[in-house]
């Protein structure tokens, strides 16, 4: 294709994006943490349930779920549970983290670990293992939007000079105006991205079959690829175990992202209403699954799974379709690495940095808007340039890391007797059984590894936290007031 207008089209996205992100703060002081880091706690449901939709739907949506459709098959729906698990945690967590947030002055995931245990330390140690499957999160986002600039240009604009491009974009409007200029950039995102989403999906439909219903596509496949629609898939390589325990770290893993976004609502009522609407988003991916399973039969030499809706579109559907697809999945890009990018910046100033040396709020809020850009540049950009992996196992590897958290929030909402010391030794176990059995012996048996972490992590919590000193009584109560008011509180007076 040597038409430039779906360059075109996508560099129009980023221009609009930019300009809706910089008209975001509104002239307000973004230097503070409640402004920049929670928008000053004043979003409505319209603008968070697109914001939280629009960032869980990402690259994954139109070039790694395809992707894995094409090369795998079936085993790509584990979306569908980890998406839906997603909408309920939402919808019963959310409110209570908003009521934290507001009663307690929290702005981060890892401040509200820091109070509920009393122990900056523990918090600090929160922040920098969650920081790791946010910087792989991001890392594949930016993988995922320099691919399209590379072949929306035609070859024209390399992987490394994409990447930096799309960083510099994020970093302008994310400085200038923090939390406010992602929720501003996510619902304009959101709504691209699901116009795009089906139009891309129906078009190439019916280019392949002839009508409009998926049943024909998977009615060839049946006949002619049956593989793909059974468990381990086409290349034998995804066993039950380990689509199941990719699922199980999924779930288990609280994105502090997601807890920002929480805290910027406007009030506990309006996530519940957005959390309620979620699901009726998410039908996004459907219809980029089902091109990558028509990729299977029309583009069965295809080098690189994850660019299927791509190679598709060019070959098959018209040009401007073509452009949208590029500006979507861009959307969808940034729309995701912005709000881990961050929140990245915000934790590690907020929750190690500020104990460490002791800052006050007022420095703590401009540094949290500088540190965007070394953890941009010197960080996220050298390891997408280095392209380490497919966009989803990237993806499942930061979920493992971040699912060594658990503990931490199962003292927050469940069980009043987790003490620091036993959340700090199960997240240093989790931690380094993960790291082992993701670089030395990756996923033994066939198990995520994070999911081995995890069956370390939480006996060592429940051992140390009984051999150890609980929280105070008086803090206990006061998250336990919020977290679980029918009676868990008194339980835990009681002894837990």
């Amino acid at each position: 294709m040597n038409s430039p207008l779906p360059l075109l089209i996508t560099l129009t996205y980023v221009a609009i994006a930019m300009v809706i992100g910089l008209r975001a703060k509104a002239g307000r002081s973004m230097n503070s943490l409640e402004e920049w880091g929670v928008a000053g706690r004043s979003m409505g449901p319209v603008t968070l349930y697109l914001l939280i939709a629009a960032g869980s739907v990402s690259a994954y949506t139109f070039m790694g779920a395809p992707g894995w459709a094409y090369s795998k098959g079936v085993a790509v729906f584990y979306v569908a549970i980890y998406l839906a698990y997603l909408a309920l945690v939402a919808w019963y967590f959310g409110p209570k983290v908003w009521q934290f947030g507001e009663q307690f002055g929290h702005v981060t995931q890892a401040s509200a670990i820091s109070d509920r245990y009393q122990s900056p330390s523990l918090g600090a140690l929160a922040a920098l293992v969650m920081a790791i499957g946010s910087i792989a999160y991001a890392v594949l986002q930016t993988i995922g939007s320099a691919y399209i600039l590379f072949v929306m240009s035609g070859g024209f604009i390399p992987i490394w000079l994409g990447v930096v491009l799309v960083l510099a974009c994020i970093a302008v409007y994310l400085y200038a105006s923090g939390q406010r200029a992602i929720g501003r950039t996510n619902a304009f995102q959101g709504v691209l991205m699901l116009i795009v989403a089906w139009a891309v999906g129906l078009w190439a439909v019916h280019s392949a079959t002839g009508g409009l219903s998926f049943a024909g596509v998977f009615e060839r496949i049946q006949a002619e690829n049956s593989e793909f629609l059974t468990l381990p898939g086409a290349e034998g390589d995804m066993s039950f175990s380990f689509w199941t325990t990719s699922i199980i770290v999924s779930m288990f893993s609280f994105m502090p992202p997601v807890w920002t976004q929480w805290m910027s609502a406007s009030s506990a009522r309006t996530i519940r209403r957005s959390a309620t609407w979620l699901p009726t988003y998410y039908v996004v991916i459907l219809p980029m699954v089902v091109v990558g399973f028509i990729g299977i039969f029309s583009l069965p030499e295809l080098e690189r799974a994850d660019t299927v809706v791509l190679e598709y579109a060019m070959q098959h559907l018209p040009v401007v379709l073509v452009g949208l697809l590029g500006a979507g999945t861009l959307a969808a890009s940034m729309s995701s690495s912005e709000p881990f990018i961050h929140s990245v910046s915000l934790s590690f100033s907020k929750d190690v940095l500020q104990p460490m040396l002791k800052l006050s709020d007022a420095v703590t809020g401009r540094l949290a808007r500088l540190l965007i850009l070394p953890i941009m540049f010197l960080v996220i950009a050298p390891l997408a340039i280095a392209e380490p992996g497919s966009l989803v196992m990237i993806l499942l590897v930061g979920l493992g890391f971040a699912s060594q958290v658990l503990p931490a929030f199962i003292g927050m909402f469940f069980w009043p007797r987790a003490s620091r010391l036993g959340v700090m030794a199960g997240i240093v176990a989790g931690f380094l059984i993960t790291t082992a059995l993701t670089i030395l012996w990756p996923h033994p048996m066939g198990i995520h590894a994070g999911f081995w972490g995890l069956m370390v992590n939480l006996p060592i919590f429940v051992t140390v936290s009984l051999m150890t000193p609980s929280t105070n009584a008086e803090v206990v109560e006061r998250f336990f007031r919020i977290a679980a008011p029918r009676g868990l509180t008194r339980l835990g007076r009681k002894g837990g």
